[in-house]
C-alpha cells in the first residue's frame, strides 16, 4: 500500500520506522499526510485497503477531499454482506443530491454505482416509511431488441431488461423479502411503457437506462411523479441504444436547469468501482470520441 502512495506521489519518501512513518519530499507532502492518516482511519473501521480504494483515495486528496469522510457515509446495511458506502466522491455527491432532492439524475458510464446506489436508497427511503412503495422501471430498449422476439410471457419477455434492478435489490434485502416485497405491492417492476396514465404517490421510482427513452417517454415519466414521491433517472449518454435516436436525456438538463428540488450528478471514470480495467476502457473510449457538435 505504501509503495503504492509513494508511486501517486513521486515527490515524497515514506520511511516506515516500525510504528512510525515519516515523510520527506516536495510540497505534496502534506497531502501525503492526510492521506495516510484517512487510510487508516478506514482501517481501524474495517475497510480493506484495495489497489481500487487505495487509487479513489489519493484521487480525493488531490481534490482536497477527505478520504474518510467519503468513504464512511453508510447508506444502507444489507440483509447480508458489508454496508453499501459510496466509494468515491462522485457517489457520495450523488448519495447526497438524491436525499435532498425529488428528482436526481445521475449519469455516467458503467461502473459508476448509478443503479446500484440508487436501489440502497430506494430500500433505506422504504425502510425507514418515508415512501409505500419502490419502483423499478426502464425503458423496453436493447441494442436492436425488441420485447416481441423473446419467448415467453410479458414478465419473461420484461425480465432481461429489468433483472440488473432486481439482482439489486435481491443483493439488499434477500431473495425471499424481495420476493414478499413484490407480492404484497411494496415493490413494482415494470417497462417504462406501463407508466403512462398514472400519477406515481408515495414511491421512491427508478428510471434505470434512461438514454434510452425518446423525448416524449421522458416527459411522460417526469410528469407521473406525485405527492410524497422521489424519483432517480440513470443514464450513460454514450451508450444510446433507441432506434430513433433521439435520446430522451439530449439537451434536457438545459431544458430542466434552475428547477427547484431537481438536481444532475456527473460521475465520470474516476468513480468507477469495477475492475481497473473498466476504468481504463472508459478513458481510452472518451479519448477517442469525436469533439462535441463535430
Amino acid at each position: 500500500m505504501l509503495r503504492s502512495v509513494e508511486a501517486a506521489f513521486p515527490g515524497v519518501t515514506i520511511h516506515v520506522r516500525g510504528n512510525e512513518i515519516a515523510l520527506e519530499g516536495d510540497d505534496t507532502v502534506e497531502q501525503v499526510g492526510r492521506l495516510l492518516e484517512d487510510l487508516i482511519v478506514l482501517v481501524d473501521q474495517g475497510q480493506r485497503l484495495d489497489p481500487g480504494l487505495v487509487r479513489r483515495s489519493v484521487d480525493m486528496v488531490r481534490q482536497n477531499e477527505r478520504p474518510a469522510e467519503v468513504l464512511t457515509t453508510e447508506v444502507l446495511r444489507p440483509a447480508r454482506g458489508r454496508p453499501v458506502r459510496p466509494k468515491s466522491s462522485g457517489q457520495k455527491r450523488y448519495v447526497d443530491a438524491i436525499g435532498h432532492n425529488v428528482i436526481t439524475f445521475g449519469l455516467g458510464p458503467a461502473g459508476t454505482g448509478k443503479s446500484w446506489l440508487a436501489v440502497a436508497m430506494a430500500v433505506q427511503a422504504l425502510q425507514a416509511k418515508e415512501v409505500e412503495r419502490i419502483i423499478l422501471t426502464r425503458p423496453a430498449v436493447e441494442a436492436g431488441e425488441r420485447l416481441g422476439f423473446l419467448p415467453g410471457d410479458l414478465m419473461a419477455k420484461v425480465d432481461p431488461y429489468l433483472r440488473p434492478l432486481w439482482d439489486a435489490l435481491h443483493d439488499m434485502v434477500g431473495l425471499e423479502a424481495a420476493g414478499k416485497l413484490l407480492e404484497r405491492g411494496a415493490v413494482e417492476v415494470a417497462p417504462l411503457a406501463f407508466m403512462r396514465g398514472r400519477t406515481l404517490n408515495g414511491s421512491f421510482i427508478i428510471l434505470d437506462e434512461a438514454q434510452n427513452t425518446t423525448p416524449e417517454q421522458m416527459k411522460m415519466f417526469l410528469t407521473r411523479i406525485g405527492f410524497g414521491s422521489k424519483a432517480v433517472i440513470t443514464g450513460d449518454t454514450t451508450q444510446v441504444d433507441v432506434g430513433s435516436g433521439r435520446s430522451g436525456l439530449g439537451g434536457l438538463e438545459k431544458i430542466l436547469t434552475g428547477i427547484d428540488g431537481l438536481g444532475w450528478v456527473h460521475l465520470t471514470s474516476a468513480d468507477v468501482v469495477r475492475h481497473r480495467i473498466v476504468q481504463d476502457i472508459v478513458n481510452a473510449y472518451e479519448r477517442a470520441a469525436p469533439p462535441s457538435g463535430s
